[in-house]
């Protein structure tokens, strides 16, 4: 499906055309010409001359009519770390590729671990647009305390995603087909032994041009209310985006998937009777004009779509409540949708518990589809945005 061509290429030859005194001259696969100094001459040098030489409707040679949502390596990734005086240093852009780490690897041996998600879009003016990254940032300081990990500061994290987009321009879909889905990731990359803190950190982050999310497409989801896992516990780690809330719930969503479901909705672990969350997104119920979806109060991710898709609900005149919600609840709701940067706004279809099949209403005239073309209108940059979510590049 996918080929690199001359996307690479013109990148190279437009820094070789840059001052040999302020640019690196090592071999194409060492080759860096980012900084996360903003004034340093070699980024100002590739900055102008990538803009010069690339244009802003250049793309990779991808075949976007049929992207879906797996990992397309891009050609860019940024790399920082920090050490025991928990301050991040100078961070840089590298080619995309493995990254080497010690066996004894905090991350790889207790799980230290944090990541985010967001997406870029291009406007049909050509730049980027980048949908909420203060939120993501200020969500992973939070995770990366719960996890006893320092952090970058916000604009850290900001400029090194700003960065990551920039560079990888050529790989951001056209308008209407997809978005470059951005991976902010904070490991303990420090080698030790006995259980405690990594003595180093990395923070990196990739991108991956993308689509749809399930293999429905933006068909309505089937979902199965799982009784026998739980995804999360009070007291747990589970209202963070920490790498180890994820392998835990594969057994059930495997299983699922197997009978033909879309996902999982999980229980609380306690009375295993309210509402919880999707493997990877968040739920709302809609019954009238009231849009329900679980409170989140540790157990759950506030999820940054979700935030949003509240926001512009209320903005819409609907009620919108976060509470407890009773399993028995499905039953009665009009409609149920689910939120997350991945998935967007996914209506669903039907969801089964204890062998009992829900319907509820899908299609154009549903809650639904109308706050999802509110929201990808402003990510999209089709509708004002008059809330200050939306960074964008040129």
């Amino acid at each position: 499906m996918i080929r690199r061509t001359a996307c690479w290429s013109k990148l190279v030859q437009s820094v070789r055309v840059g001052s040999s005194s302020s640019l690196p001259t090592k071999r194409l696969r060492d080759h860096r010409c980012f900084g996360s100094g903003a004034a340093s001459n070699a980024e100002q040098a590739c900055e102008a001359s990538v803009c010069s030489k690339f244009g802003k409707n250049e793309y990779a040679d991808v075949d976007w009519d049929n992207l879906g949502f797996g990992l397309v390596p891009t050609d860019y990734m940024y790399m920082m770390k920090c050490s025991n005086n928990g301050i991040f240093e100078q961070g840089q852009l590298n080619r995309y590729g493995n990254i080497e780490l010690s066996p004894a690897a905090g991350v790889l041996n207790y799980g230290q671990g944090i990541y985010e998600g967001m997406k870029a879009f291009r406007n049909e003016d050509g730049n980027l647009l980048i949908f909420r990254p203060d939120q993501n940032a200020m969500r992973m300081k939070i995770g990366s305390e719960r996890m006893c990990m320092p952090s970058p500061s916000l604009d850290q994290f900001i400029d090194a995603v700003k960065q990551t987009a920039q560079a990888n321009k050529c790989w951001v879909p056209p308008p209407g087909k997809g978005s470059l889905y951005i991976r902010p990731l904070l490991i303990g990359s420090g080698p030790i032994l006995g259980l405690g803190t990594s003595p180093e950190y990395t923070f990196l982050v990739y991108a991956s041009p993308v689509r749809n999310y399930f293999k429905e497409g933006s068909a309505p989801l089937s979902i199965y209310v799982e009784e026998e896992y739980h995804r999360s516990s009070r007291g747990g780690a589970g209202g963070v985006k920490s790498i180890t809330n994820y392998a835990p719930v594969l057994k059930a969503l495997l299983r699922a998937k197997s009978r033909g479901f879309s996902d999982v909705l999980y229980l609380d672990s306690v009375n295993k009777k309210n509402l919880e969350e999707v493997s990877s997104c968040n739920i709302f119920i809609v019954k009238g004009n009231v849009i329900s979806t679980p409170a989140t109060a540790g157990t759950i991710l506030s999820g940054v779509t979700r935030r949003s898709i509240i926001e512009i609900a209320r903005d819409h005149g609907y009620q919108v409540e976060e509470r407890a919600i009773p399993v028995d609840e499905l039953s009665e709701a009009d409609e149920v949708f689910c939120t997350g940067t991945a998935v967007g706004v996914a209506p669903v279809g039907n969801i089964t518990y204890k062998d009992k099949r829900m319907e509820y209403k899908t299609g154009a005239q549903t809650v639904c589809p109308q706050l999802y073309s509110t929201l990808i209108g402003i990510q999209t940059g089709r509708i004002e945005d008059k809330k200050g979510w939306i960074l964008e590049i040129d």
